[in-house]
């Protein structure tokens, strides 16, 4: 069994913001040199998230749309109690969840059709990590 860890770093240029990283993802499967295994892929703070979902514009206003929806920013979250002002931000990351694994088969990621890889940022405009892991043969 090998495995490798990689970090990317974001500073999104937008407070919201889906960024796709199924290429950067992809460079880290191949520089693993693993034909058959998993990928983690994570994000490392509590107002971001990992997903799978279409490289579509319609589809990503939609999603960001929904979030809006689910979880608006409001003045009287708990959270705000504490000094913060982005509970909303954690809300959505739980919409949208933390991380995703990955297929990967003959050395590429093993996605469906038109299946891409988004960091999801809620919080944006400060510098977050996120990890790639990758374990197989």
């Amino acid at each position: 069994m090998k495995s490798l860890t990689e970090y990317m770093w974001f500073n999104t240029k937008k407070d919201k913001e889906f960024v796709n990283i199924t290429d950067d993802v992809q460079k880290v499967v191949t520089k693993s040199k693993i034909k058959e295994g998993l990928v983690l892929v994570s994000a490392m703070h509590i107002t971001a998230g990992v997903f799978v979902n279409d490289e579509e514009d319609g589809i990503k206003s939609d999603l960001m749309e929904w979030a809006e929806k689910l979880a608006p920013f409001r003045r009287d979250y708990k959270h705000h109690n504490t000094g913060e002002s982005n509970a909303d931000a954690h809300l959505k990351s739980v919409l949208f969840h933390h991380q995703v694994v990955l297929p990967v088969t003959d050395g590429r990621l093993d996605l469906g059709p038109w299946q891409q890889v988004f960091y999801a940022e809620f919080d944006g405009q400060r510098r977050k990590k996120l990890i790639i892991k990758i374990i197989g043969e």
